[in-house]
Formats: structure tokens, C-alpha cells, sequence
């Protein structure tokens, strides 16, 4: 299994344009094989953070994810708003 942690920062006038546009993302990812879980979270202190977390039952998954049409064509708009950013993947262990 592995997790994805996408954590970030967004300016503040933006932040409800982005959550928008991700949830087209939402919805089309969790239709795809291998995506176990994907859900965007709020910051309880920040309102401009938000942080993707995400399962998927392998690499491949994954990989074919960043692949989407949907990814591809959303992720790019989502960045603009951005002011920073911190992405990490963890693989399970026990």
C-alpha cells in the first residue's frame, strides 16, 4: 500500500476556487483502479492549507493517477494558487 501526504498553501482569496476544482478531481479519481482513498482536508487553525491524503493499493496505481486526464488537466490550474507545497509518499512498513 502506499500513502500520499499533499500539503499546501494556498492564497487566501483562492482557496474556495480550489477546493472547487479539486472536487472534480475527487470524484473522478476515486473511480479509479487502485485508489483505495482520496480525501482533501482543511487546516483547523489555516483555512488556506489543505493537504490531500491518499491510499492506493500499489505503485502502479499510482503512477497511472498522475497519468489521468483528469490529473493532468486539473493539477495544473490547482498550482497557480499555491504559495507553497510539500508533497510525500510513504510506503506501509507493518
Amino acid at each position: 500500500m502506499i500513502k500520499v501526504v499533499a500539503k499546501a498553501n494556498y492564497y487566501e482569496d483562492k482557496v474556495e476556487d480550489v477546493v472547487n476544482l479539486y472536487e472534480e478531481l475527487v470524484k473522478e479519481t476515486r473511480k479509479e483502479d487502485g485508489c483505495i482513498s482520496y480525501s482533501l482536508f482543511k487546516d483547523t487553525k489555516d483555512p488556506s492549507i489543505l493537504t490531500m491524503i491518499e491510499e492506493w493499493e500499489s505503485q502502479e496505481a499510482l503512477d497511472l493517477h498522475i497519468k489521468s486526464s483528469h490529473f493532468t488537466t486539473i493539477v495544473p490550474i490547482i498550482s497557480k494558487f499555491r504559495k507553497s507545497s510539500e508533497l510525500n509518499i510513504y510506503e506501509l512498513v507493518l
